[in-house]
């Protein structure tokens, strides 16, 4: 049965409306899914839907099983969304809950994101480390929730399925990308079990964390240092490399 929500004072809206500011999910741990596109790529990942709000212009309800359905005005709609561009479709998710043991299998490759800010950088991250076999990423304080609803659209569907926990395991070597560094990416020992550690977009890795760490460099002509999000899906690419060879 599909409800009609006219009033942006109900509770449902009034959640989907602070998660679309980037809001961090409540104690119900709920997150924001927006657009048909990251719906399917939720089902697909077997995460727990629950609810869709509809716009009224949209024309398929999706089938969800006994997921509560609601239809809102396309105006009201428009408000809830935090695209500039809506496509109709809004789905409230409840994220899977991972342990660090999760990140630990086979030889594992954790990608570490410590105070990345931006949600479009952490989503990328997120999708690169899923491409290229990373087996899972942590959030340190001080970096956007991978939940944030544009860190999910920039995700593609990744933050579902790729173990993501807040704290680093332990039995991992660390290594830092840093512009400075004096050993290229290249000569770093990436197929063993290790971390790579992606720094804040302005200052860089916490120096704490960067003693624990070899810093790696990539090679660049013109530009002294890369996004946060390419220079992570480079490090990612050359561990890939390293362990396929």
């Amino acid at each position: 049965m599909v409800e009609t929500l006219i009033s942006d004072k109900n509770p449902l809206l009034k959640e989907v409306r602070r998660l679309a500011a980037g809001g961090a999910p409540g104690e119900d741990r709920l997150a924001l899914a927006e657009g048909p596109r990251l719906l399917d790529e939720a089902l697909r990942s077997g995460i727990e839907i629950r609810a869709l709000i509809l716009a009224e212009s949209a024309r398929e309800v999706p089938t969800v099983g006994s997921t509560r359905v609601v239809r809102v005005l396309d105006g009201l709609f428009n408000k809830l969304a935090s695209t500039e561009s809506p496509q109709g479709v809004l789905a409230l998710i409840r994220p899977p809950e991972w342990t660090q043991e999760d990140l630990l299998r086979g030889t594992p490759l954790v990608v570490i994101l410590d105070g990345v800010q931006d949600p479009g950088n952490a989503g990328s991250i997120l999708r690169a480390a899923e491409a290229f076999g990373a087996t899972g990423a942590v959030f340190l304080k001080g970096t956007v929730n991978p939940y944030n609803p544009k860190a999910l659209r920039a995700s593609a569907g990744s933050a579902f399925r790729l173990p993501i926990v807040l704290e680093i395991p332990t039995g991992l070597k660390l290594y830092a990308a840093d512009p400075r560094a004096a050993l290229p990416v290249s000569q770093g020992n990436l197929s063993v079990p290790c971390a790579i550690v992606i720094g804040a977009e302005g200052s860089g890795i916490r120096p704490e964390l960067a003693a624990r760490a070899t810093g790696l460099k990539i090679p660049t002509t013109g530009v002294e240092s890369l996004n946060a999000a390419v220079a992570a899906g480079i490090l990612l690419y050359e561990a890939r490399r390293q362990r396929n060879a």
